[in-house]
């Protein structure tokens, strides 16, 4: 295995494991959130957790993003190497 395809299969499992977290954190602020309980300050807690999960899966998304371009670039595009200037 190669560096290229470990950083690819690290960077899908991290990626992965980040987009369960934020699901589990979005769904428990809505349950937080939505329940008939009169403390409105487990309300909010849920209201946060919301806010910091969507904040989390725009950040997941662009740093899915920009891990891709980094893998498509380095396998699929071979860049001319410079050649050391003659003396």
């Amino acid at each position: 295995m190669d560096v290229v395809s470990f950083v690819q299969q690290l960077t899908v499992k991290i990626i992965t494991i980040a987009w369960a977290v934020f699901l589990l954190a979005w769904s428990a602020g809505w349950l937080l959130k939505g329940t008939p309980i009169p403390f409105p300050r487990i309300k909010r807690t849920g209201q946060d957790f919301i806010e910091d999960a969507v904040w989390a899966a725009f950040w997941l998304a662009m740093g899915g993003t920009v891990f891709a371009l980094i893998a498509y670039f380095t396998s699929n595009v071979s860049l001319p190497m410079p050649q050391p200037p003659n003396p």
